[in-house]
């Protein structure tokens, strides 16, 4: 699903997000806050004015949830996991990555088609929230 790169439009992939997962038998959190953080970063450092980014989910029966956030501006890459740093105490941003990472099983970036990025993050399902007549599915 494609998106404006603004606060709306990550917004609005929020909402989605957290739509499409209970419409397909799964917990909402966490990973409609992951969704979030993703989706605020690429609408704000990997805006390119009239491009927009891309939302895709995916849920692989009751094993893996993947979510993926493509923008345009791949020559500017985060940190690798593992490597993000903390902000300043003081600082009103900088901490998304630091949550997916605390909130997902893994994530990482993959770059290309130029001028393409995808940052993405997986949740691995288990018991817990495992929807015993759960499909594949895919939004995006």
């Amino acid at each position: 699903m494609l998106l404006s790169p603004t606060r709306r439009g990550a917004r609005l992939a929020r909402l989605l997000a957290t739509a499409h997962l209970g419409d397909w038998g799964l917990p909402t959190e966490p990973a409609a806050q992951i969704v979030a953080e993703l989706a605020v970063n690429a609408a704000f450092h990997g805006r390119v004015p009239g491009r927009d980014f891309r939302l895709r989910i995916t849920a692989h029966r009751d094993v893996l949830l993947r979510i993926e956030v493509t923008d345009t501006l791949g020559e500017r890459l985060p940190p690798a996991p593992g490597a993000v740093e903390p902000p300043p105490d003081d600082a009103e941003s900088g901490r998304g990555l630091l949550i997916v990472e605390a909130l997902a099983d893994r994530w990482g970036v993959e770059v290309g088609p130029v001028p393409r990025k995808t940052v993405w993050a997986e949740i691995d399902l288990t018991s817990a929230n495992r929807s015993e007549n759960l499909l594949d599915h895919s939004l995006g």
